[in-house]
């Protein structure tokens, strides 16, 4: 493919087009047929060059992207506001003295807006400045967008290009493409516009001329007027159809980049073919002198308009697999003929030069991307750039709690409609924030719903014409913008309500109060029965309610500590486990297993359950209460059901981060052992006392004390 950049601006000599040893002859060949405008070798001066308006890369630019230190680390505000570093500690603003965002100055540009993914940040500074790929993967709303965005901001300043495709007068299904300099595309069209515009004019004088002289011969001739007007009407269809010669002289600009002034971004996510990888348009009229000319029906794709940009594919894995391997091409080659994606569309027998695709490739999506992304299309992003993990969590500081301050401003800023946001109200998007990270001393990174409960609270404000979002307005938008999931799960509780399916006072035999998480944040409170009846055959443990795998070996663990214990001949013996209305999605995860074994215990030994006790927890072969997630919302829930007290794991303690209208209305113990459990859960002061000083004696704490805290101040998936 060549690059003609001056086809605007030919020469006055024509010698002087031709590099040096090629001829006149030989450069009209590579460069397809010249308009006579360019052949004639008029040169226009007074057609500035658009890139002299862009801007030169500095070296003083480049210094302010070299390293990630200086990039959103600090907190702007105008004169007068301060940072009291000595109250930053267990201050919610850490220590920023304002009265709302509005005193909070947003950066300009995006990669200095981007909060707590300094690694990732790191990583884009660096592949911009060395033109690298790059693969994001990670949890949605984590900021890969963002990235890949300033990503585009941060390039060098090279010569962007307009694309040209002109009509191939010796094969009009290979059209010839033309890179000229951004902004020359659009002179190119005009020039050969006018000139087809006075070709027309010609030809349509020229017509009329000889269709004057046929109608007045014949009607000179013998008064044959019907002869006459038959013959010019011929003449004019003769006219018209050679005319559409003319027409196919004029390019087709693809890509235009005239008013571009820095790298381009293309967001290719969930494109089809077509639209990533360019097509040709269907033509049903392919002959008579009606079709459209090939070149004229080309379309680009996303990978032509990112050339010296930035292409953007989120949720890769969705891309077909042989577009993936053109897409690997593509970025291999660095240019991409294009052609009709349809099989059965004219426009497959079209096929341009190679299109220049020289782009930087951002990948993202989520962890299950990786496993139907084409190995080859991986390999070649990694092997050209980098891979970067998107962490869900940060800790939390005062530096990174005053950046939260900043989110809401940009968030205020970037909306345009939404009052700022108090300091009381921010102090409480903070507290959310560390209560979404589902752990101790961390604040969650999934901006795009923490963003969503701002616009939700920030439209409140709005409604009710106040000048601020306050505290209130943020408290009203928690209820407001709550998931479907949970909003089923808050109606389903309340359904339960009504057919007193809770029970939380008093003791019963064999049921105890299991916590459950629906969806992502709902907590629901799920109770577990069991009961022990004589087998007919061979002993066995049955439980229903739908148990998925995790659940079923949940349940045989908890069959090892009861026929290690139990005096009780289990061979005789079936125990049967139901999870009560567990719905249809059944129950998964291994949470309910100190639920299960405090069940089936207290139907063997005949011994009351506390129902005011709710609990969660996994539970070892050995007794050991092993870590779970979502436990904040398992508190809560139980809280709601009105128990007084909720047991959990002990290595789950430092994860608790509930609202402080549950804190006095339920007390959270927390346990390491089954025989702490049953020692909270059981009722009956004599025989309770028995069973849990013989179940101590056969159980142990099977992990060191320091490895299970360890375990829990990781962030276990919800179970």
């Amino acid at each position: 493919m060549s690059n003609d950049t001056n086809v605007d601006d030919p020469p006055e000599d024509a010698s002087d087009a031709a590099p040096d040893g090629e001829s006149v002859e030989e450069r009209r060949e590579r460069q397809g047929e010249r308009s006579p405008y360019e052949e004639n070798g008029d040169r226009r001066t007074d057609v500035d060059d658009p890139t002299d308006d862009l801007e030169p890369s500095s070296d003083d630019e480049d210094d302010d992207i070299e390293t990630v230190d200086d990039l959103g680390s600090s907190v702007e505000v105008d004169p007068g506001v301060e940072v009291d570093e000595e109250i930053a500690e267990d201050d919610l603003l850490g220590g920023l003295k304002i009265d709302s965002t509005e005193d909070i100055e947003v950066p300009d540009r995006l990669v200095d807006q981007v909060i707590g993914q300094d690694e990732a940040r790191d990583i884009i500074i660096k592949a911009a400045k060395q033109r690298r790929h790059v693969m994001m993967i990670g949890s949605p709303g984590t900021g890969k967008s963002m990235l890949a965005k300033a990503m585009s901001q941060l390039l060098p300043k090279e010569e962007l290009q307009d694309v040209l495709v002109y009509h191939n007068p010796d094969d009009g299904n290979e059209p010839k493409v033309r890179t000229v300099p951004a902004g020359k595309g659009e002179q190119i069209i005009d020039a050969h516009k006018e000139e087809a515009r006075k070709r027309n004019q010609m030809r349509s004088i020229l017509m009329w001329i000889i269709i004057a002289v046929v109608m007045g011969y014949a009607i000179l001739a013998g008064g044959r007027l019907l002869l006459g007007v038959v013959a010019a009407g011929i003449i004019w269809l003769i006219f018209r159809y050679t005319s559409r010669g003319t027409d196919a002289m004029v390019p087709n600009m693809i890509v235009n980049n005239g008013d571009q002034r820095v790298a381009p971004f293309e967001d290719a996510t969930g494109a089809h073919a077509g639209a990533l990888l360019g097509d040709v348009r269907h033509d049903p009229f392919q002959s008579g002198g009606m079709e459209t000319p090939s070149h004229d029906r080309v379309e680009p794709g996303s990978i032509h308009k990112a050339n010296k940009g930035v292409l953007f594919v989120d949720e890769i894995n969705t891309l077909d697999i042989r577009t993936q391997q053109k897409l690997m091409t593509a970025i291999q080659e660095g240019e991409f003929a294009i052609t009709g994606q349809s099989e059965r569309s004219s426009g497959a027998m079209v096929q341009t030069e190679p299109v220049p695709c020289d782009f930087i490739m951002v990948a993202a999506g989520n962890l299950d991307a990786m496993e139907n992304m084409h190995p080859a299309l991986r390999n070649r992003i990694k092997g050209y750039g980098y891979e970067v993990y998107m962490d869900d969590t940060i800790e939390d500081t005062p530096e990174m709690r005053r950046k939260y301050a900043r989110f809401i401003a940009q968030e205020v800023e970037r909306d345009g409609r939404l009052p700022h946001f108090t300091d009381d109200a921010v102090e409480e998007l903070i507290l959310e924030a560390k209560r979404r990270s589902g752990r101790k001393n961390h604040l969650t990174l999934l901006f795009r719903s923490l963003g969503g409960l701002v616009r939700v609270a920030g439209d409140i404000a709005r409604a009710e014409d106040r000048e601020y979002t306050t505290r209130d307005d943020v408290l009203q938008a928690k209820q407001r913008s709550r998931s479907i999931e949970q909003q089923l799960a808050d109606d389903y509780i309340e359904r339960r309500k009504d057919y007193e399916l809770q029970v939380n006072e008093g003791g019963v035999e064999g049921r105890v109060n299991g916590l459950a998480v629906m969806g992502e944040d709902s907590g629901i409170m799920l109770p577990v029965m069991a009961e022990i009846a004589p087998a007919q055959g061979g002993g066995q443990v049955i439980a229903t309610g739908k148990l998925k795998e995790m659940a079923e070996e949940s349940v045989q663990n908890v069959s090892a500590i009861i026929k290690k214990f139990s005096d009780v001949d289990l061979s005789e013996k079936d125990i049967h486990i139901q999870f009560v209305q567990a719905g249809q999605q059944g129950v998964d995860g291994d949470s309910a297993s100190i639920t299960v074994a405090t069940a089936v215990i207290s139907a063997l030994e005949n011994i009351p359950v506390d129902q005011s006790v709710a609990m969660t927890g996994s539970l070892s072969v050995r007794g050991d209460v092993l870590p779970v997630g979502g436990v904040t919302h398992k508190i809560e829930a139980a809280a709601k059901a009105g128990c007084s007290k909720v047991i959990i794991p002990e290595a789950n303690e430092q994860d608790v981060m509930i609202e402080e209208e549950y804190e006095e209305m339920i007390e959270i113990i927390p346990c390491a052992n089954i025989s702490e459990v049953l020692d909270v859960a059981l009722m009956g002061e004599p025989k309770k006392d028995s069973l849990v000083d013989r179940l101590k004696s056969i159980t142990g704490t099977a992990f060191d004390q320091g490895t299970v805290g360890s375990a829990g101040g990781s962030n276990p998936s919800p179970q």
